[in-house]
């Protein structure tokens, strides 16, 4: 059975806004940080790449720059968004390398993780 995306809400609580169409991003690769309990990793976090944050996340073994042909990702560069796990992002908040957010994109499951004051600190 194919999982179901939770209700599309930000951590506004309002309606969940696209996050990226290009590259597309999301656990259901719909462009919008969708969630649901099958996202074992809560990619909730809308947030706008930088060569820190893209460095940081090779160095704890995330690798979100190298293209992945086979899984269809192109590879990340500074500038494009991408949902995020919520936990990988409080990581790099307390690393100091936390990359700004757009919080209409956020989605609210990302607050079970990451308090909204942290997340508000990165709002673009």
């Amino acid at each position: 059975m194919k999982p179901v995306p939770d209700r599309p809400l930000n951590v506004l609580g309002g309606t969940l806004l696209a996050c990226s169409d290009d590259p597309v991003t999301g656990f259901f690769r719909d462009g919008h940080c969708n969630t649901c309990d099958a996202d074992l990793g809560r990619h909730t976090v809308c947030a706008v790449m930088t060569a820190e944050f893209l460095a940081f996340q090779k160095y704890v073994g995330n690798d979100l720059s190298t293209p992945r042909p086979e899984w269809d990702f192109p590879g990340l560069k500074p500038g494009d968004q991408w949902c995020v796990v919520a936990a990988r992002f409080l990581q790099a908040h307390d690393e100091g390398c936390a990359p700004r957010v757009r919080l209409e994109a956020t989605h609210i499951r990302a607050l079970e993780v990451v308090p909204l004051d942290v997340l508000q600190q990165y709002a673009l």
